[in-house]
């Protein structure tokens, strides 16, 4: 037992060296994005990650571990990296120096993922929410901020947006509902009232700190100029901004939300209906049912009253539902009536569709 302690001692020791050493390079990507930023220089840079990936890959193979290990880690170092070079760009862009900002729901998790947001560009952040934060009551503040963000969920959302359009503040306004088509009337009236509003749809969640590779959709209601406000505080980051007008938003969510979600509840519901237990499934699992369940783990997790609002609250959420319904009725007849060819002729469509995502139309 002892020779075991010592090891032991001996990879605590070693744990904590490589512990130093990732904040020792955490401290050089930091300089290395200043520099990215003086030079204007893309803060990602494939080609070097490539770099970077190969030659962990090589090292690896010369000293006797797997390279496979070797690019995991660097993987994760590398998107270490480019997040503190994208804190430190959009620290740096100060669009928020000298401005105030208010978040109506700054408690909730995407309210405060959007407090520490504007905080980080310089904004002076205050919140509203019934659970805490500076005001228990938004009603009762003085809305003379140069940002209002509404992040409750999306009923609550719309009568806000209402209340805020008789009020008529004279800074940006915007929520961040999964869904467009439930805050209409509440969108309309503050159009109509002159305020500058639009809509943000952050496609990510609240524990997200490197935006590469996210997506922001900006939906304008009817005042361009709110929608470039709202479209440029992305613009020191790596997202992907895309511009949407409400019904296209809606309609397109009820397949990446709407039928991502469903199909997720559907798989874990037939698991848990179907009494077999997690660790016999676990003991004979297979690399594909490992990577779903993961994915349906995670949705699991999640508020169950938000999803249902997606599910209910779209107003073109049935069609994918419907699409969802009809694709398994195909995979149940083709395998019930022993037909091969119509099997083979699903998974062959779905090949070609999936080859074919994002090639120029």
């Amino acid at each position: 037992m002892s020779d075991l302690n010592r090891l032991r001692d001996e990879l605590a020791r070693i744990d904590r060296e490589l512990l130093e050493l990732v904040a020792r390079r955490q401290e050089i990507s930091a300089s290395i994005g200043k520099r990215k930023r003086a030079a204007q220089t893309p803060t990602r840079d494939y080609s070097q990650e490539k770099v970077v990936i190969e030659r962990a890959r090589a090292a690896a193979r010369e000293l006797g571990f797997s390279p496979r290990l070797a690019e995991d880690m660097v993987l994760s170092l590398i998107r270490s990296s480019l997040a503190v070079q994208e804190r430190g760009s959009v620290a740096a862009a100060a669009r928020g120096g000298g401005k105030r900002a208010l978040v109506i729901g700054g408690s909730g998790k995407m309210g405060d993922w959007f407090a520490r947001f504007l905080s980080s560009q310089g904004f002076k952040v205050e919140t509203a929410d019934p659970d805490g934060g500076d005001h228990a009551d938004w009603a009762e503040v003085r809305l003379d901020q140069d940002l209002i963000v509404v992040a409750t969920p999306m009923i609550a959302a719309n009568a806000i947006l209402e209340r805020l359009a008789e009020i008529g503040p004279q800074g940006l306004v915007f929520d961040i509902g999964s869904l467009k088509s439930p805050l209409r009337s509440g969108l309309a009236a503050l159009a109509r009232a002159g305020v500058r509003a639009t809509s943000v749809h952050p496609m990510f969640g609240p524990d997200t700190e490197l935006l590469s590779g996210e997506h922001v959709i900006v939906v304008d209601v009817g005042c361009a100029e709110a929608a470039e406000e709202a479209d440029a505080l992305f613009a020191s980051t790596m997202a992907t901004r895309v511009r949407m007008d409400l019904e296209s938003h809606d309609r397109v969510m009820g397949f990446v939300l709407g039928l991502s979600h469903a199909l997720n509840i559907a798989f874990f519901t037939a698991l848990a209906r179907s009494g077999e237990t997690t660790p016999r499934l676990a003991d004979v699992s297979s690399t594909t049912f490992e990577a779903q369940l993961d994915v349906a783990r995670a949705l699991a997790g999640e508020n169950p009253h938000m999803y249902f609002e997606i599910q209910s609250l779209n107003e073109y959420g049935d069609v994918a539902l419907a699409e969802l319904v009809e694709a398994v009725e195909k995979i149940r007849d083709a395998v019930a009536a022993g037909d091969e060819d119509a099997f083979v002729a699903l998974m062959s469509a779905g090949r070609d569709y999936l080859e074919s995502r994002g090639a120029p139309e």
